[in-house]
């Protein structure tokens, strides 16, 4: 048996601190785990200690001989801290993710040979079939416990609910009957709960503490305007000591604030899952050494990142639910006496949010588009066949494969990196979708009622996750009936920003490679090859506007496609942009369009406008050769390519040699431009800088 007073010397050597002792609740998980070999769901608050528990429990199971713990954990910088966590009591922490390919050999050598104490691996580390022949299987009777880290993921109703955790019930299934099971999560409400526990098992040990966090002080304050919040942001943080996180709801957001606030004098980095591992790694590391002022992050930098002196955590928007904005705000104050959380509330948020409820689950055609597809492939098809098969982004691909993949019975499986089409029918439940969507429009609303600032911000969030021991924490703006921080900018910040608005332009870069199966009239008429766009046939580097329906430039943009023509501000802002912020495009000698036959004025009409404000000839070089479908339809590569191939042509007595500006509306793929960038080249423009009003990707 393990005693209190063994799992307190641990915990003391962990922390560094000979007086420490054990919080209210974690003792009493290391005995059910360590001694009784039972379930604990452990629902604390944030900086309550849950990784504490499974790191003494594994420290202590280990020296009785049992095996490996086994840690799924969603985020790798949750597994980079957890690791540095487990080094401090000695154990040997191994990871198996996707930037270590190069040491799996040794990883499950290490864990064959059981001179492993902690396996961290991601959820969907458990639908890789390989990972599971190779590695799980042959250690499975050994495994001491396994722990699931941010266990609200579980769940259907979780605010983060992701399809590889649903893995982990039939992950259960091949584990011994015994095994210790730790379940740990801060944002969980009692209908998570009930679902987690179920998926558990039987006997689960629920341990639920209280969420009020004496540490952190609340302020709502509506914000519409995008420039208001970014003076104010200007204003506020160099004033605030220590550092802290921003969060915003896009990536683009992340990069503009991040942007913005450089600009303004303050050492700000934006940080989100397009960045690769290393660059994420250094920014988690320049924070947490307090080498930048702040990270603007996207929920990317969320879940486990452990700065206990953060001071501050402001949101641009508001996030969609509750559980997802504790958690987040939750970042700040978890070692130090007072910490500020800050939520901006501004008027693009609710737009942004259906986005994101409406693209939880795929659409039915999508889901029967691809089994259709894989009926017909008695020897499987990769994800890039599936793309050819059935024009969709190969992220819309993977998205519906691993829905399906977790399913009790699923339709699919995967073999050698192939999908193969199983016997077992799939229908999709309509019900639950349904239910579960309205949920997320009821959290949306409770949102929006926390907004409304009419009691205590702390008492609103912790009786949102069923804490029935909360009360008012009289240090939120609410409470004290005044605003913790100014709610006033200065006037010259307000004004620098909304300059800052005006010129937030951004690169548009054309591709590198093409797919001559898609583009088989032009590859044998110019004599095209290889998978690479030469370099003679790559325009260059060039500009956006605006995103598509954003304050100032954006809306306008819509507007004017909604009209049939483009208000002259925006010939004005492009003036501007080419003149002042775009020194390559000094170069360009004249001006072309990108035409169309559904629209046959709208955008030449800009372009000629531009053109002559520009003092610049137009000449209409470019010419649409047969009707297409609209490329927004097309969903990849191949089919972007395939909808363009030979619809246009460049009338070369209409050209000149010296560099031109090619012109859009709108971009989203940029085949468009990329293509029509080659044509040009092709038929000797020395050189084909492309410009898009609006971009209608989703950042």
């Amino acid at each position: 048996m393990v005693s209190r007073a063994e799992a307190q010397a641990l915990l003391r050597a962990a922390m560094g601190n000979p007086d420490a002792d054990f919080r209210s609740g974690q003792w009493e998980a290391i005995d059910h785990i360590a001694n009784q070999r039972g379930k604990v769901l452990c629902i604390q608050r944030t900086g309550w200690g849950k990784s504490m528990v499974y790191f003494v429990a594994a420290k202590l199971m280990r020296a009785r001989g049992h095996g490996v713990t086994l840690i799924v954990s969603p985020l790798l910088a949750l597994m980079r801290n957890q690791i540095q966590a487990a080094n401090r009591l000695n154990l040997n922490a191994l990871t198996i993710n996707s930037t270590n390919t190069d040491q799996w050999p040794a990883i499950r050598q290490a864990l064959l040979a059981d001179r492993a104490d902690l396996l961290l691996i991601s959820p969907e580390r458990l639908a890789n079939d390989e990972f599971v022949t190779t590695v799980l299987q042959p250690i499975a009777a050994r495994i001491g416990m396994l722990v699931i880290d941010e266990a609200h993921c579980i769940s259907d109703w979780g605010h983060d609910f992701r399809p590889d955790y649903r893995r982990i019930g039939q992950i259960l299934e091949r584990l011994p009957n015994n095994i210790a099971v730790l379940a740990t999560t801060a944002t969980a409400n009692s209908r998570v709960e009930r679902d987690v526990g179920a998926q558990l098992g039987d006997n689960v040990q629920v341990q639920r503490g209280p969420l009020m966090r004496d540490s952190l002080s609340l302020q709502v304050m509506r914000m519409p305007s995008a420039a208001d919040r970014l003076a104010w942001l200007a204003d506020q943080i160099p004033a605030l000591p220590g550092s802290g996180l921003v969060y915003t709801l896009t990536v683009r957001d992340a990069e503009r604030v991040a942007a913005w606030l450089r600009q303004s004098g303050v050492d700000a980095h934006a940080y989100h899952s397009d960045l690769n591992d290393v660059v994420r790694q250094q920014l988690e590391d320049a924070l947490s050494a307090n080498e930048v002022k702040c990270l603007v992050a996207t929920s990317a930098l969320g879940m486990g990142y452990d700065k206990p002196d953060l001071t501050f955590v402001i949101h641009f928007q508001t996030p969609g639910n509750v559980v997802a904005y504790y958690q987040q705000v939750g970042r700040a104050g978890r070692a130090i006496p007072q910490a500020y959380g800050v939520l901006l509330s501004g008027e693009e948020e609710a737009n942004i949010n259906e986005f994101f409820r409406e693209a939880a689950f795929p659409p039915e055609w999508q889901v029967e588009r691809i089994l259709n597809a894989l009926d017909d492939a008695d020897y499987g098809m990769r994800v890039r066949d599936l793309e050819r098969a059935v024009n969709l982004r190969p992220s819309q691909i993977e998205k519906v494969l691993k829905l399906l993949v977790v399913e009790p019975r699923s339709p699919v499986m995967r073999m050698d990196g192939k999908w193969f089409r199983t016997p077992n029918p799939f229908a999709m439940d309509h019900v639950r979708i349904a239910h579960l969507t309205r949920q997320r429009e009821l959290e949306w609303e409770q949102m929006q009622e926390y907004v409304a600032n009419r009691r205590c911000s702390m008492q609103f969030l912790a009786e949102a996750l069923d804490d029935a021991t909360s009360e008012p924490c009289g240090r939120c703006a609410v409470c004290l009936q005044q605003p913790l921080l100014p709610v006033e900018t200065e006037q010259a910040t307000l004004k620098a920003a909304r300059r800052f608005i005006r010129h937030s332009e951004m690169p548009l870069q054309l591709k590198k490679q093409w797919d001559l199966d898609a583009l088989g009239r032009y590859a044998a008429q110019f004599r095209w090859r290889g998978q690479n766009i030469p370099q003679h046939l790559r325009g260059q580097d060039g500009r956006v506007l605006s995103r598509w329906g954003e304050p100032t430039w954006g809306a306008l943009v819509a507007q004017g496609k909604a009209t049939g023509r483009f208000d002259d501000e925006l010939v004005a802002a492009t003036v501007d942009l080419i003149r002042h912020r775009w020194p390559d495009a000094a170069k360009v000698a004249w001006v072309t369009c990108i035409p169309s036959l559904r629209h046959p004025e709208l955008v030449p009409d800009f372009a000629r406008r531009l053109a002559e404000a520009l003092g610049l000839p137009f000449r209409d070089a470019v010419k649409k050769a047969r009707e297409t479908e609209p490329q927004k339809q097309m969903e990849n590569r191949f089919h972007q390519s395939l909808n363009l191939d030979d619809a246009f042509v460049v009338d070369p007595d209409l050209c000149y040699c010296d560099p031109v500006l090619l012109v859009d509306d709108a971009v989203d793929s940029a085949w468009t431009l990329t293509l029509a960038s080659a044509l040009l080249l092709q038929a000797g423009v020395d050189a084909v800088l492309p410009f898009a009003l609006a971009t209608t990707a989703a950042k």
